[in-house]
């Protein structure tokens, strides 16, 4: 039998055959026949969708995916994933670093393709290669209920950004997360996925780190993000763009309105594509994240980026760490960040940069306009042993002792920081009730350590586990 042909399983005791596909081309088989004993117990299926609608639904449906899973690695002359069995009523599932290989992932498509449960696959380093890809898009146009796939580092080069570009284009899926880093896309790639992603909305969250991209690749993808209203989450960390495909890309930033976090860490953007990244900050207000860590970047620089931030409303977190600029620059970025009354800057990250207490003073001042901004730098220069030990007293200790005084809980008090009395709150609402309020004093430090020990990285703090009993 031909490895390419999608496969339809048959258990033992059926007594009516379908016929398979002849073809890769042809959509992969998504219905899978009841037990016996259920047959005999229960009038004749002919569909899942009907064992859907009697009693016990969801054990006879769970079962006969098994029994089509374990029968498609039969015919593909594949070892079964234990795990894969184990876990399909599971909404997410990881198969990363299983070693699936093409006629693997194949049986693991047909069958998902009628699963309800699983909303997150992971595939990534599985050598899924082509014929992979190419399961894995049949199944997508028939399964309705996956919404993020990872299927990183799978070495898919240009024919793999081919097949994906198609089904881009013609995707009626649910699939709104899409992880395709390291797998060896050059330019060519870029320019099939740029065209594709022109006219997807469906889309929000793209990872195409570790790739081949350079500049020709930054072009291709400058004009689709000119185009697209779909993407909210760009990640194209670890290319070769330098300062021409960094101007491309920030020509198509002018023209977008959805992308809200953009990763460019460890590419060579330099000055000139600082530069670019400065006079698009003047313009674009739907940008809330942007890392351009580790980028050559310079004072020069950073006076560029200072100039956008200057006038930008939308921005909240910038992380330029591993930057060669000194302390100078550093001072240019939060004064331009003090000049703009309407910055809701919250997240700069220049750890890497040595800073004086002067330069904390200047901060001070900056932090009295804008209460909300936490800037991260390497340390204080020339700052006692004893002074730093008492900026980092902690903070939960001051609180709890500030709770005992007036018998209240320490949820209560962080409680009464939130208008809406909600356990949840965004980091940059809590970072500046902290430092406003009155009752606890505490400084930039500590407050940076409540956040660490309070958001679970999701941009939101939560006071759930601090339920303690009124003393």
């Amino acid at each position: 039998m031909d490895n390419d042909e999608p496969l339809e399983p048959e258990t033992k005791d059926e007594t009516e055959t379908v016929p398979a596909p002849q073809n890769s081309d042809e959509k992969l088989y998504c219905e899978a026949d009841a037990p016996t004993a259920v047959e005999k117990e229960k009038l004749a299926r002919e569909s899942s969708e009907t064992d859907l609608e009697i009693e016990d639904t969801e054990k006879f449906f769970t079962t006969g995916q098994r029994e089509l899973y374990l029968e498609a690695c039969k015919l593909m002359g594949v070892v079964p994933v234990s795990y894969f069995i184990r876990n399909m009523e599971e909404s997410y599932m990881n198969l990363n670093h299983h070693g699936l290989g093409p006629k693997g992932t194949k049986a693991i498509a047909i069958a998902l393709v009628s699963n309800t449960t699983v909303t997150t696959l992971e595939l990534a380093d599985n050598c899924i290669m082509v014929e992979g890809v190419l399961s894995l898009v049949e199944m997508l146009q028939e399964n309705y209920y996956l919404q993020e796939m990872n299927i990183s580092d799978n070495d898919l080069g240009l024919e793999g950004a081919r097949i994906i570009s198609e089904f881009l284009q013609r995707n009626s899926s649910s699939l709104s997360e899409l992880q395709l880093s390291g797998n060896d896309f050059e330019e060519e790639s870029a320019e099939l996925l740029s065209q594709a992603l022109s006219t997807d909305y469906r889309i929000k969250t793209l990872d195409l780190s570790h790739n081949e991209f350079s500049d020709k690749g930054g072009e291709h993808l400058g004009k689709m993000l000119a185009f697209n209203v779909g993407l909210r989450s760009l990640d194209l960390s670890w290319n070769h763009f330098h300062a021409r495909g960094a101007v491309a890309l920030c020509n198509g930033l002018r023209a977008n309105v959805t992308l809200k976090k953009l990763d460019l860490s460890m590419n060579g953007l330099e000055n000139e594509g600082a530069m670019a990244l400065g006079e698009v900050l003047r313009l674009n207000n739907s940008l809330a994240y942007l890392d351009v860590s580790s980028n050559n970047i310079s004072n020069e620089g950073a006076s560029k980026i200072s100039k956008g931030l200057e006038f930008n409303e939308s921005l909240k977190v910038l992380k330029l760490f591993l930057n060669p600029m000194s302390m100078e620059g550093a001072v240019l970025l939060i004064l331009s960040i003090k000049r703009n009354p309407k910055s809701r800057m919250e997240d700069l990250d220049i750890s890497n940069v040595l800073v004086s207490e002067q330069f904390v003073k200047t901060l001070d001042g900056v932090c009295a306009v804008h209460p909300q901004l936490d800037v991260v730098y390497k340390a204080v220069q020339g700052l006692s042993a004893k002074k730093t030990l008492f900026l980092w007293t902690n903070p939960l200790k001051l609180i709890q002792s500030y709770a005992d005084q007036h018998k209240i809980t320490v949820m209560d008090f962080f409680k009464s920081l939130n208008p809406t009395g909600m356990m949840t709150m965004p980091v940059g609402e809590f970072r500046k009730a902290m430092i406003q309020q009155n009752q606890v004093p505490v400084n930039r430090y500590q407050v940076r350590e409540l956040i660490k020990r309070l958001d679970e990285k999701t941009g939101m703090v939560n006071f759930s586990f601090l339920k303690m009993a009124k003393p």
